[in-house]
């Protein structure tokens, strides 16, 4: 039987994963490295480096080194997200076709889809690797709160990387599946995923192999990138004080002190206290400076108190929708890099009033349940006792669907948290005599003002009868959101029965690429290794 591999297509870092016998494995390289950073860092030669070597390309490699492309993946270019991240990155962002989102690397373009097709790339190579044998399916993972976009732009990245994605599964279902899959539990859980650039809480009930989803809520754009900007922050705060030197006017020494600001987070979260010091971080008439500021965990907890609270928010969010109080849910399954934090995980325990579970390593999990659900697609995958099993995965969709009427509001067409796959019909009229088409704004998010929400796309409607009078066109339009939570459309002309073309002008979506494959990136140019 052909392996089907469950890829995690996280922020900062990757994980693939793959079943073997009555068992999900993660698969490490080469170096026995279990997850790879979700970094690309692009030479003059035309060379790739991709995942933990191109980490220190940061540093070295600053303009041309592309990281957090998932917090820019399926959005357009106008997009607030988009545009703070264009004044943070050192690498140049600018506007693509169809208000996509390219960076600009010497010559080349690319656009966040070829960013994250290199990624995928390079987990399939590590799997391909590990198993001796080529790999050509797999599961995808997303964030729950990703818009229609957005998984459509992370499907399109793994057929670019020359993959059959066969489902795109939610972060967090995924990580419900590797708790509970074959364990017979029979339990309410939250699943509290707090990663490198996105935050979901999802509400599941399990009984048995029948994983149900009862309300989902998240932010594409809070994560544990936010508490390093939070200590960029303060010690660029601190520089400035000290030395009257304002380190944001330079690119080169904002990415260095990025870089250890992680590695202090990351430091803290075993340690009580971290000192970030970078020599000669700057150069002025009087010399060179170095940097040397001492990060208590004390202080550390002060400075991401915000942050971490703005999780809760939208914890209290997703049981409003459930219906249910905190003190109902039975487990908590702590997922993503953020959750080693002790102060995350603190007040998850106090919130929940129980502590959470750990027996997974939150940033392996959702690898490990998408490879479960590959291996149930594949008819492979068994309970502990070697009997083969089905997972039944009842999810939901994240955003309501509408479209914009007069006057600027949005009418509903699917509710935020229904069940899907599910499908919903509209009739649509024309507004002139001899209209031949009809054009409809298609908006995902929550307010009834259309400002306030996500403009998906623009659907037109075709071919209609030039001879029809106003309103005498009448045309039936059924919006379906598929298991992956991808919206299809398809219309009907009710006066005559004929199809009428419907199509979708997505926002934000990528450029085709002119990318064939990647060659073999294992080698540095030789002068990369240094400033």
């Amino acid at each position: 039987m052909e392996h089907v591999i469950g890829i995690d297509l996280g922020t900062s870092n990757s994980c693939v994963a793959v079943v073997e016998g009555d068992n999900a494995v993660v698969i490490p390289d080469a170096n026995g490295q279990r997850t790879q950073a979700s970094i690309v860092s692009f030479f003059p030669d035309g060379r790739k480096v991709i995942g933990n070597d191109a980490r220190e390309q940061m540093i070295y490699n600053p303009r041309n080194t592309i990281f957090s492309s998932k917090r820019l993946i399926g959005r357009p270019f106008s997009a607030p997200e988009v545009q703070t991240t264009l004044h943070l990155a050192p690498y140049r962002i600018v506007e693509g076709p169809n208000a996509s989102v390219l960076a600009e690397l010497f010559d080349q373009t690319y656009s966040m889809v070829d960013i994250a097709s290199f990624i995928l790339m390079r987990m399939k190579k590590i799997a391909e690797d590990y198993l001796g044998d080529r790999v050509s399916k797999a599961v995808i993972t997303v964030p729950a709160n990703f818009n229609d976009g957005q998984r459509a732009a992370t499907m399109q990245a793994g057929e670019r990387a020359g993959l059959s994605v066969l489902k795109v599964i939610n972060e967090p279902t995924a990580a419900a599946l590797a708790y509970g899959f074959g364990q017979s539990f029979d339990q309410r859980i939250v699943v509290y995923d707090f990663g490198g650039g996105t935050f979901d809480v999802t509400i599941l009930e399990i009984k048995g192999d029948v994983f149900e989803v009862v309300s989902t809520a998240g932010d594409t754009f809070l994560g544990g990138d936010d508490i390093d900007e939070r200590i960029v922050k303060m010690v660029v705060n601190s520089y400035r004080k000290h030395y009257n030197i304002d380190l944001r006017t330079d690119p080169i020494a904002l990415l260095r002190v990025r870089y250890e600001a992680e590695k202090a987070k990351r430091q803290l979260s075993s340690e009580e206290q971290a000192v970030i010091r970078i020599p000669s971080l700057t150069t002025t008439e009087q010399g060179v400076i170095d940097l040397n500021v001492s990060l208590t965990r004390e202080n550390f907890n002060t400075i991401t108190r915000e942050i971490i609270q703005k999780s809760f928010i939208i914890c209290d969010e997703a049981l409003k929708l459930a219906k249910l109080h905190a003190a109902e849910i039975e487990n908590v399954i702590l997922v993503g890099g953020s959750t080693h934090i002790p102060a995350v995980r603190e007040q998850v325990e106090a919130y929940f009033g129980r502590k959470p579970y750990w027996g997974v390593n939150p940033e392996e999990v959702v690898a490990l349940g998408a490879a479960i659900q590959g291996a149930v697609l594949a008819g492979g995958a068994k309970s502990a006792g070697g009997q083969a099993k089905d997972a039944v995965l009842l999810d939901v969709t994240s955003l309501s669907l509408g479209v914009a009427t007069i006057g600027g509001r949005i009418e509903r067409i699917i509710e935020r948290n229904t069940p899907i796959p599910t499908e919903r019909t509209r009739l649509f009229t024309t507004s002139r005599d001899g209209q031949t088409d009809v054009r409809l704004r298609i908006y995902q998010g929550e307010s009834d003002r259309e400002a306030e929400n996500e403009l998906m796309g623009i659907l037109e409607l075709k071919g209609l009868d030039p001879n029809s009078r106003r309103g005498e066109a009448q045309i039936e339009v059924t919006f379906e959101i598929d298991t992956n939570g991808i919206v299809q459309v398809r219309a009907r002309d009710t006066v005559t029965g004929a199809e009428t073309s419907a199509e979708i002008d997505l926002r934000g979506q990528a450029p085709d690429s002119e990318i064939v494959d990647m060659e073999d990136q294992d080698a540095l140019p030789e002068a990369a290794g240094t400033p």
